[in-house]
Order: structure tokens, then sequence, then C-alpha cells
């Protein structure tokens, strides 16, 4: 059956008495490869591609996302590039996911030496200078991370790779990067610089350990002396807003009694000029009534006597003192007290 088909195939396409092609069968075959030759014009770009169109094999132009046609192959040809796509190159670490120590061991800036692996993500930024620039732009920014890192790192202190200088790190590494592939034309843009490990080599990990835990208690010693500090200086305020207010509390006092000692002047003084001479008794007696209560008196009456007068040992002495209450910070005493006790012989 299958040779008897073939046969009849072969039959249509056989010219008469069994030689050369009929001629609609030729027109039929041209026309196949015709349109099969037209039809390799056609192509598709998907939205997160960019195709390149070269022209026997020269850039010719550019084209975004969806259904196009170019002249056939191999006038045009069209090159399919991801422009949207974020890439990844690791350096440091190899495909298997073991250590590169080719590439992650680096020398520092003070002379040590870091075993540092990192990340950098970009993406395409010019599809014609990312296909015709560079021969493989894949290995030119791994090639040209790896240099800018290690330019980078040979500027840096070891410290601060390892503790809090790696923002800056990769920021300056992602900067070079980004000049040098600018330079070189690659149609690449860095996004990011991303270190993933950074330590001292394998040698000497005990020894920077014990550093950083030396640098842990320093750092935990100056935290309790600022929590002292703050304690000490937090009871200090507390203490002068204390005597600021008692202070104001006695200024209020002592400027309340002033305004009294002057009402009562005020009025003695009206007093006294409607009756000088009974305010003035009044006063002489008021003020001796005060003066010879806080002293000790003795009483002679000398009257008649020629002997002479021979008082106890005990006579004058001093008697039991007065306390006078005033305030703290500002005592004051009256013009009695001021002399202190003393005696008095007032003849009868």
């Amino acid at each position: 059956m299958l040779r008897r088909w073939l046969d009849q195939v072969a039959g249509y396409f056989r010219g008469p008495g069994g030689r050369g092609l009929r001629a609609p069968a030729f027109g039929a075959i041209v026309a196949l490869v015709g349109g099969a030759w037209m039809l390799s014009g056609l192509y598709i770009v998907q939205a997160n591609e960019a195709a390149v169109i070269t022209r026997f094999g020269g850039y010719n132009r550019s084209v975004g996302p969806g259904l196009h046609v170019h002249l056939p192959i191999p006038i045009e040809r069209a090159e399919l590039v991801q422009v949207t796509n974020q890439f990844k190159t690791v350096i440091g670490i190899s495909s298997t996911g073991s250590p590169a120590p080719d590439e992650s061991l680096m020398l520092t800036g003070d002379e040590n030496i870091v075993d540092l692996s990192f990340t950098v993500q970009w993406h395409i930024s010019d599809a014609p200078k990312y296909l015709f620039r560079v021969r493989d732009p894949d290995d030119a920014v791994k090639a040209v991370a790896e240099s800018a890192m290690r330019e980078v790192v040979g500027r840096s202190a070891l410290k601060s790779i390892l503790t809090n200088g790696r923002g800056d790190v990769q920021a300056q590494t992602a900067a070079m990067m980004q000049s040098i592939l600018d330079h070189y034309q690659t149609g690449v843009t860095v996004d990011a610089v991303q270190i993933q490990n950074a330590n001292p080599p394998g040698d000497v990990v005990p020894a920077y350990q014990d550093i950083a835990k030396a640098g842990q208690d320093a750092q935990s010693a100056i935290n309790d002396g600022n929590t002292y500090r703050n304690k000490k200086v937090n009871e200090a305020k507390g203490d002068a807003a204390k005597i600021v207010q008692d202070a104001q509390g006695y200024r209020e006092q002592v400027v309340r009694q002033a305004k009294g000692q002057a009402a009562q002047f005020d009025q003695l003084y009206a007093e006294y000029r409607r009756a000088p001479a009974v305010t003035r008794q009044r006063l002489y007696i008021e003020t001796m009534q005060q003066i010879l209560t806080l002293n000790r008196k003795v009483i002679i009456d000398a009257k008649g006597s020629t002997a002479p007068i021979i008082l106890p040992p005990d006579a004058f002495r001093a008697a039991a003192p007065v306390t006078v209450t005033a305030p703290a910070a500002a005592p004051t005493q009256t013009p009695a007290a001021a002399a202190g006790p003393s005696q008095e012989a007032t003849p009868r």
C-alpha cells in the first residue's frame, strides 16, 4: 500500500512519458519554497525581550515586543535579547557551591587578608551594545566585578569590611563597575552589589573572634557608663529643681514678710501721726519687753545699804539659749538675739 501510494504521488509530478515534471507541480513547489522563505522573516518578540535586526550581519535596527516581520533569511536576522530580566553573577563561590579561593581571597588596605564572596545583580540596558561591543559580556561583567572589588578592598581596612563598612564597600564597587562597563560600552547596568560573606582566613579566625569579643565587652562597659552618667545627671537635675523650688518658696516668704512689715509700719506711722507721744511710749515699752524677755536680770535694792553687795557666782550665768526658727537659706535674728544673752543690774 505504501509503494502504491508513493507511485501515485510520483505519477502526479512526472511529466508526459514519465520524464521531467509537470508544469503545475513545478509551480506548486516553487510557491511552497517561496512561501516558506518569506515566512522565515516572521518573528515574535516577548514582553521581556528586545529584537536586534541585522542586515547581512551588520546592525540595522531594534524593535520592541510584538509580532514583526523582517526581510527573509539570510538578508536579515533577528537576535532576541532579554532586556528586563535581572541577571546575577557570583564571585568567590564556584558553580557547584564550593569556595573559590582564587576569587575570594583579597588584600585589604591595612595589609590583611579577607575571604570575601559577593554577588552582582545587573540587567541589559542597551541590546545592540550588549551583542556587538563585547565578545562575551557575561564574562566581562564577572571580570570587572572582581577587579573593582579588589581595588575597593585594597583601599579599606579589614575591621571596616568585617563590621559596619560593608555598605560603603558595596556602593563604591557598584559605582566603579558601572564606570568601567560604560567605558567598554557593554550595554549593561549594575543594579546592586551584595557581599555574601566577609571573614578573615580560616587560620586566624579564633584570634579575630577574640578581638570581636573584646570589642563587645568594651561596648558593654561604655553602655554601663552611659547609664550611670544618665542616672547621676537626672538625679542632679532633680536636686537642682528642688533647690530652685525651695529658693522660690523662700523668696515668696521673704517678700510677703517684707510686705507685711511694710504694711505694719504704715499702720504704726498713721497711729503715730494721730498720737505721737502715746505711740512712742508704747513702742518703747514693747521693745524693752522683747529685749528683757531674752536676758537674765538681777534687781538690787541699794537704798540705805553701806556694805558692799556680793552676788553669788552664778548670778550672771548665761540663761538657757532661746531657739529662734528662721529659714535655712537665709537665717535672720532679731537685734536682741544677735546681741546674745547679757546681764543687767538695775537699781530699784
